[in-house]
């Protein structure tokens, strides 16, 4: 009986230890500003009033040209991170995203939970990508945005040993429903989050996003209004470089 009850101790006890470790990698896996090799970003260090406005997904036909047109209409310009299998469907619409002067960035190419995949379909799901961003036209620098914010261990290791950065984010109205669900909540979260450095997530390319789109004009005025300029990635990482080689 006393046998009996140490296995059930011991079962148990492995039990808890191997949920334990999976919660813990299930944490790193979703962590904003640090992983296991290489460099990530999710704002910058700098007193500079400058944050960069982020748009994940897509390119799309219907609504491409709505968001070119109202980052035009104020002078804005936005690091879209895409899809490669969108970018190789809409190619036109990428192409006017660059024509525009806008940053684009690598944002996988069918958009799976990246964290667990074997390097070799890692390799594949960035350079396919990379490929199909090269075909329309674009030959500014590429970062890397993990779909879902999701990476580990194979993720990680490619982008380091390419000399790649991975770009997250600080700012995510999306990321709560009752936030997303109105404009006037997602501005809201927006300004009483940024700060300078800041990095702003939205998704603008789906049907599903109308209140992100209502939003957006209303962001960029409100953001101006408190002294940010609004900047790539490129340009804001650049700050950041900046600020460290001046001290």
């Amino acid at each position: 009986m006393k046998r009996a009850s140490k296995w059930i101790l011991r079962i148990t006890l492995a039990i808890l230890i191997i949920m334990a470790a999976l919660i813990g990698l299930w944490q790193l896996s979703k962590m904003r500003s640090y992983q296991l090799f290489g460099e990530i970003v999710s704002s910058v260090d700098t007193h500079e009033k400058v944050i960069a406005l982020t748009f994940d997904d897509g390119p799309t036909a219907a609504y491409t040209n709505e968001i070119l047109a109202i980052l035009d209409q104020y002078g804005v310009k936005a690091t879209f991170f895409v899809i490669g299998r969108e970018v190789e469907e809409n190619p036109e619409h990428a192409r006017s995203i660059v024509e525009a002067g806008h940053e684009l960035g690598n944002h996988s190419w069918s958009h799976p939970n990246m964290s667990l995949l074997s390097l070799d379909r890692v390799a594949d799901e960035i350079e396919r990508t990379d490929a199909a961003i090269r075909a329309v036209g674009y030959e500014g620098e590429l970062h890397f945005r993990p779909p879902f914010g999701k990476k580990l261990l194979t993720l990680p290791w490619y982008l380091r040993q390419h000399n790649r950065t991975t770009v997250m984010w600080d700012i995510e109205p999306e990321t709560y429903a009752e936030i997303a669900a109105e404009p006037s909540r997602i501005v809201q979260h927006v300004l009483d989050n940024a700060r300078p450095g800041s990095i702003v997530l939205l998704h603008l390319m789906y049907e599903s996003r109308e209140t992100s789109r209502q939003a957006l004009p209303t962001i960029i005025e409100r953001l101006r209004e408190q002294g940010y300029k609004l900047v790539t990635v490129s340009e804001l990482l650049s700050v950041s470089a900046f600020a460290a080689g001046g001290r």
